[in-house]
């Protein structure tokens, strides 16, 4: 399971600094943007809101659900208190797991503009996506194991 997780660690890292759209203008200007790059150029053309709301949705919160996991990953059999205060973490956070996907599918249906521009995906929305499904897949794991460990426990 570890191995998996630091797989999606290496996914999410390509999903947020390569490039996942390419927007092309007017047969002639072609803008290529990462997540990371399109958060920078919004801070720096003064969309502060939304340079907030895409980077803490798409960068920071998918980095400590990864490091949330990896604590679960690492709970000792003896230490449910801690066991059961990362979970509820996690449950807590679940409810945000697929915005960070969502936002990205709003940035490419927002500059689809028909005749006037095209966007082309690229693969780091696909690196990006696979980190996504990976911790989805290794958060719905932990949560089984730990749920089949509870049980083992009661009397």
């Amino acid at each position: 399971m570890r191995l998996i997780l630091a797989a999606t660690v290496c996914f999410l890292g390509v999903g947020l600094a390569a490039p996942i759209i390419t927007l092309k203008k007017f047969l002639f200007i072609e803008n290529t943007f990462s997540v990371l790059s399109g958060a920078l150029a919004l801070l720096m053309g003064g969309q502060l809101f939304l340079f907030v709301v895409i980077t803490g949705f798409s960068v920071v919160l998918p980095v400590l659900k990864i490091l949330l996991l990896d604590k679960l990953l690492r709970a000792r059999d003896g230490d449910t208190d801690r066991l059961k205060k990362h979970l509820r973490w996690m449950h807590l956070y679940g409810k945000w797991s697929m915005l960070d996907v969502f936002v990205v599918a709003v940035l490419v249906a927002a500059v689809k503009l028909g005749a006037i521009a095209s966007v082309d995906l690229r693969f780091g929305l696909y690196a990006f996506a696979i980190a996504v499904v990976l911790t989805m897949y290794v958060t719905a794991r932990v949560v089984s194991l730990t749920g089949d460990a509870q049980a083992s426990r009661a009397p």
